[in-house]
């Protein structure tokens, strides 16, 4: 740079830094000297603390917002006491609460994105990106310009137990490309191909939609899980689903140790048009499902759907209490509940394989729904817990959407996972 531009460029530098100070306002000094000592508010600071939101001391008062069960729709059934004797719906008791309460931001309904509608095969190919290009580069990076040996089978399977398809469905990979094709020139598209064709093989038995036995009525669909698998959101969704089929739903919030939660459902509630039974935070959640229940009985419902607390499969009085809400639920329909739905978050990876066997012995999981696997590399889990348990996967979730929990289907699940 010559010299005369130079002093041209440090001269318009100059005038802008002398400049600025006049452009800025003296109040720029304000947010030190408020934190040393503040002074008075003026009216418009005293207006934006009055929106700014306090740490709350006690339990916030309800805001007026549409009741999500109108008291005529679903008449209240009675409680059930702790233990729960023979005569308990006999014994009169202050019915369920549906309570107002403000709606949490992230359960709002969420408008759908302007354009073109994707496929649900465009939008699992989507969601499953992170596990596939996991797979995928790897895959590629083993298989450029090398022959198929004892070499590139072990790199192959490392990569496809740490995606977390797990050692016997890796095993099985690697033999079937060896077979034929040792020693030879190999595209990482036909490894992918014989990927695709291994992975279909472990989830072809267990893809099972959910049946619902309409001699059963109403039919208790209990959904269990750990915190924050997506329990709430996945009932909420299944609500729609079963609307669309032209069924009656309830719906019962037996989360009662979260206000969320119940608001959560509130919400969706009010999205598909569904009824929901809900009470007071803290409040017996077997007393809760045996209300649902009797309420469900009395208006004919189709399909009743009981969410439960969020729990740690390590935590024993909480699986206990799981185990109170079953035994409650056989008090009025000694059949009920009629399957128990599982939801795993596709995130937790190799810890879901003890979430399946847990919950499998406290509430007699009967099939599995799977979720944010579009938020995660470690979509591949899915496969290993289906080798291992061969429990049926009903649903499969790649994003927030009502729309996105679809039937599980193993082919379309291992294309997209393999990057086909």
């Amino acid at each position: 740079m010559s010299e005369q531009k130079k002093s041209g460029f440090f001269s318009k530098v100059a005038d802008f830094m002398v400049a600025k100070p006049e452009a800025d306002p003296e109040p720029q000094v304000l947010p030190e000297e408020e934190r040393k000592a503040p002074p008075p508010a003026p009216a418009a600071e005293k207006e934006l603390e009055a929106k700014a939101p306090e740490a709350p001391t006690s339990r916030p008062v309800p805001e007026p917002v549409i009741e999500m069960m109108p008291p005529a729709a679903v008449p209240m059934a009675e409680d059930a006491p702790e233990e729960m004797p023979a005569a308990a719906a006999e014994t009169p008791v202050e019915p369920p609460l549906v309570e107002s309460a403000p709606v949490p931001a992230e359960v709002a309904p969420v408008a759908p994105e302007p354009g073109k509608k994707l496929s649900w095969f465009q939008r699992l190919r989507t969601g499953l990106l992170r596990s596939s290009s996991a797979i995928g580069e790897g895959i590629t990076s083993i298989f450029t310009k090398r022959k198929l040996d004892d070499e590139t089978l072990e790199e192959l399977e490392n990569v496809l137990i740490q995606a977390d398809l797990g050692v016997a469905t890796a095993m099985a990979i690697t033999e079937a490309l060896a077979k034929g094709r040792y020693g030879k020139d190999i595209a990482p598209e036909e490894v992918k191909t014989i990927l695709a064709s291994e992975v279909t093989k472990v989830l072809g038995p267990v893809a099972e939609p959910l049946t619902i036995d309409t001699s059963k009525k109403p039919f208790v669909l209990l959904v269990v899980g750990v915190n924050g698998s997506g329990k709430t959101t996945t009932i909420g969704k299944l609500a729609a689903k079963f609307r669309a089929e032209g069924k009656s739903v309830m719906m019962a919030a037996g989360d009662t140790f979260r206000a969320a939660a119940i608001e959560q459902l509130k919400v969706w509630g009010e999205r598909t048009g569904t009824p929901v039974i809900a009470r007071d935070v803290g409040s017996d959640a077997a007393g809760l499902a045996f209300d649902a229940l009797k309420a469900a009985q009395e208006q004919n419902v189709d399909v009743l759907l009981v969410d439960t607390a969020g729990r740690l499969q390590n935590k024993a009085e909480l699986m206990a209490e799981l185990e109170k809400v079953i035994r409650v639920i056989r008090k009025v329909d000694p059949s009920a509940p009629h399957a128990s739905l599982l939801v795993l978050d596709a995130t937790t990876g190799q810890n879901a394989l003890n979430q399946v066997e847990v919950f499998g012995r406290t509430a007699g999981v009967t099939g599995l729904a799977m979720t944010k696997l579009d938020g995660t590399a470690r979509g591949g889990i899915l496969v290993a817990i289906s080798a291992k348990f061969k429990l049926p996967v009903h649903f499969i979730g790649v994003g927030e959407g009502i729309d996105d929990l679809e039937p599980f289907k193993a082919e379309d699940f291992a294309k997209a996972i393999a990057g086909l």
